[in-house]
């Protein structure tokens, strides 16, 4: 998978989980549906898939940065082929 693509997927998944943990919106709308019984059962979900797209979210940012780390150019190599 790609790093701009995993960086997505995480802070999307992040965004939709912090929202499902601050706002009581999957409270209302189970209720509306009337499986409002799931409620007790949501911290043991949305929590662990929050910490689950914050990590997805910092592995691709790593991954990135070391790509981007790899394929510049070594200064010092560059200087001393000058010599």
């Amino acid at each position: 998978m790609k790093d701009a693509t995993i960086v997505k997927a995480g802070i999307v998944g992040t965004v939709i989980a912090a929202i499902c943990c601050a706002t009581p919106v999957l409270v209302v709308a189970l209720g509306a549906i009337g499986l409002s019984a799931w409620v007790g059962g949501l911290d043991y979900v949305l929590f662990p898939a929050l910490a689950a797209f914050l990590g997805m979210t910092v592995y691709g940012l790593w991954r990135r940065q070391r790509a981007v780390a790899c394929c510049e150019p070594d200064i010092q190599t560059n200087e001393e082929n000058l010599k």
